[in-house]
C-alpha cells in the first residue's frame, strides 16, 4: 500500500489534507511536534502519527520508512509570528526544511516531494496585472523570504532523486479541525459575528484566496497523476475568481450578517498582488470548486452551532 508523509500535518491546512487522503483509503503518516500544544484529533486505521522535532537532525533520522509522496507544510506560518520569533523562524522555516530535503534526497526516500510555498513571495505589485509563476519574486516578510530560499534550493538541485513540485498557496480560508481565525476571511467573519463590525487596514490591497477543500483536492490530484506533469514545476495554487481586495470580502460577509465596516487609514501591510492561476488549470486540469460565499456561510454556521451547543450545556 502506498504511504504519504505530511510534515506539519497537525496544522490548519494539514488536518484537511490528511482527512481528504484518509477518506480515499490512502495510508498517511503525520509528522508534527505540536509546537502550539494543540490536540491532533484525527483517528483512523490508516493514520500513523510521529511526534518529532525536525530542528534536530537526530530526530529527522527517526523517519525510517520510504514514502511514495512527502508533503512539506511545516513552519511558523505568517508574517506576524516570524517577525516576532525571527531566530526560531529561520531555524524551522529554513534550516530544518533544508535538512529534511537533504535527508529524503540522500537515499531516495520518496518518489514525489511537494513543497508548500506562498503567493506572498510576489510582495508588492503596483499594477493590476495578474501575476504568473515566472514573475519576479519580491518577498517583503521573513516568512516569504524563507519560502523563496527553499524554492530556489529545490529548483537548483540537479541531483534530486525525488521529483520536487512547488505550490505557491493563496491565502487559505475555511473550516478546519485546527481552526485559525487570524486569516483574513476567517477573521472578518468572526469579528462581524461577535462585534457586528470589521476594522479594515489597507482596504484596497489585493490578495488571492483558496478554500482548504480545494487545497486538499489539488494535493491529492497531484499525488495521483504522473510526476512528468509536476516534476520541477512551480504552480500558483488558487483560483482567478478568488482574487479579492479586503473591502470586497467585508461586503460579501454583510450579505449574510448585518454589520459595520470601518476603514482605518493607517497602513499595516504593503503586500498587494493579484495572481494568475491559468497554469494550474491548463497543465493539471484543475479548477477550484469552493468560493468566498461558501466559506463565509459555513464558518457562520459553525459559529452559530458552537454558540447553541454552549447555551445547551449551560
Amino acid at each position: 500500500m502506498k504511504n504519504i508523509l505530511v510534515i506539519g500535518g497537525a496544522g490548519y491546512v494539514g488536518n484537511e489534507i490528511i482527512k481528504y487522503f484518509l477518506k480515499r483509503n490512502v495510508k498517511v503518516t503525520c509528522l508534527d511536534n505540536l509546537i502550539y500544544n494543540q490536540k491532533f484529533k484525527l483517528n483512523h486505521r490508516l493514520l500513523n502519527f510521529l511526534k518529532l522535532d525536525i530542528t534536530k537532525k537526530k530526530e529527522i533520522k527517526k523517519i525510517s520508512e520510504f514514502y511514495d509522496t512527502v508533503i512539506i507544510l511545516v513552519g511558523l506560518v505568517g508574517d506576524p509570528i516570524t517577525k516576532k520569533y525571527k531566530s526560531l523562524s529561520i531555524k524551522v522555516n529554513e534550516n530544518a526544511i533544508i535538512d529534511i530535503i537533504d535527508y529524503f534526497n540522500e537515499k531516495k526516500r520518496c518518489n514525489k516531494l511537494f513543497f508548500i510555498s506562498t503567493c506572498s513571495n510576489y510582495g508588492l505589485v503596483k499594477n493590476s496585472i495578474k501575476i504568473k509563476e515566472n514573475a519576479p519574486l519580491k518577498p517583503l516578510s521573513l516568512y516569504a523570504k524563507s519560502k523563496v530560499k527553499i524554492e530556489k534550493l529545490l529548483l537548483k538541485k540537479k541531483k534530486n532523486l525525488f521529483n520536487p513540485t512547488i505550490f505557491r498557496f493563496a491565502t487559505a480560508f475555511g473550516l478546519s479541525d485546527r481552526m485559525r481565525y487570524d486569516l483574513t476571511i476567517n477573521q472578518f467573519v468572526l469579528e462581524m459575528y461577535l462585534k457586528r463590525q470589521i476594522e479594515i487596514y489597507d482596504h484596497k490591497t489585493w490578495r488571492p484566496y483558496c478554500h482548504l477543500k480545494d487545497f486538499a483536492r489539488l494535493i491529492y490530484k497531484s499525488y495521483k497523476i504522473d510526476s512528468k506533469f509536476t516534476n520541477r514545476q512551480v504552480f500558483n495554487a488558487g483560483s482567478n475568481k478568488n482574487n479579492f481586495n479586503k473591502i470586497q470580502i467585508a461586503q460579501a460577509i454583510r450579505k449574510y450578517i448585518d454589520g459595520k465596516i470601518i476603514i482605518v487609514k493607517e497602513s499595516k501591510d504593503k503586500r498587494n498582488y493579484k495572481v494568475n492561476f491559468n497554469k494550474l488549470e491548463n497543465k493539471l486540469n484543475f479548477k477550484c470548486l469552493y468560493g468566498l460565499d461558501y466559506g463565509i456561510k459555513t464558518i457562520l454556521q459553525n459559529l452559530k452551532k458552537q454558540k447553541k451547543n454552549k447555551l445547551n450545556k449551560n
